[in-house]
């Protein structure tokens, strides 16, 4: 397909040729002879370009759209795709940064060989009677399974799990390790501070591809059925059903992970 622009050419190159006149060249190339006639005439962009420049300059995050409107009311652009040539010309583009993805190796941790060694734990939730929301934490043993504790509460900051830690402390000796999340309750400055002096090392692993993660996860899922089985009247009611469930748990309800035996008796056997 030839273009208006290649047909100017070859009417101007028929006519200063002196092969036709203008008119003839146009009615045989089928171009209209204003358009033929027409002279393009630059326009003086160094105004727009210099304030282009300074609003780009005072104004760094600003995209091309943003620093049109200022330059259409004072007059000196109406169409915004005048502003993006020049905009583009000048190479003012906003670069994005582009968020760094944190790849951490995958590798399994050790299995603890003894109680009290490494601690797990994870957050649950669910709703009362009148609707309200509440959370559980559950402290698991990774080595006798046995439930730490639970902590149910409507809201549960960095905090208030130190101080349920250290509560746990005056029970029993805290663990070389925790495994837990990255929530941010678990990445607190509270949480930090409470790990360096205790001599914690709060573990986050990178992934649940290891066979450890995969048990924890099923730790965490006798929680969850508890909460589906019951209808909390009040925050009372859950911590008092939450405290029975762990005391069968822990007392009662045989593993046979354990060989049959309770987390308790298989602790005590193992310590």
């Amino acid at each position: 397909m030839v273009t208006p622009e290649a047909k100017r050419r070859a009417v101007k190159h028929l006519v200063t040729g002196g092969w036709l006149s203008q008119r003839g060249a146009c009615r045989l190339l089928g171009l209209a002879r204003s358009m033929a006639r027409y002279q393009a005439i630059p326009r003086d962009d160094a105004p727009l370009r210099a304030r282009l420049q300074a609003l780009a300059t005072c104004y760094p995050r600003y995209g091309y759209l943003l620093l049109h409107a200022p330059l259409r009311q004072e007059g000196l652009v109406l169409n915004r795709k005048r502003t993006y040539r020049l905009y583009c010309e000048h190479g003012l583009l906003v670069r994005t940064r582009r968020r760094k993805r944190l790849i951490r190796p995958r590798t399994s941790m050790p299995l603890p060989d003894r109680p009290n060694q490494r601690w797990s734990m994870d957050f649950v939730s669910d709703q009362l009677a009148s609707g309200r929301r509440f959370r559980v934490l559950s402290i698991v043993d990774d080595f006798s399974q046995e439930y730490v504790g639970q902590l149910a509460d409507t809201s549960i900051s960095g905090r208030r799990l130190a101080r349920f830690l250290d509560e746990i402390a005056q029970q029993r000796s805290l663990p070389a390790s925790i495994v837990c999340d990255n929530g941010p309750e678990l990445t607190s400055k509270a949480m930090f501070f409470w790990a360096r002096e205790r001599k914690v090392t709060l573990v986050h692993p990178a992934g649940q591809a290891d066979a450890e993660c995969v048990h924890r996860e099923l730790q965490r899922q006798v929680p969850r059925r508890l909460l589906n089985q019951h209808w909390f009247l009040s925050l009372a009611d859950a911590r008092h059903v939450i405290t029975e469930w762990r005391t069968h748990y822990n007392h009662v309800r045989p593993h046979s992970s354990l060989g049959y035996l309770l987390p308790v008796a298989y602790a005590e056997k193992c310590a």
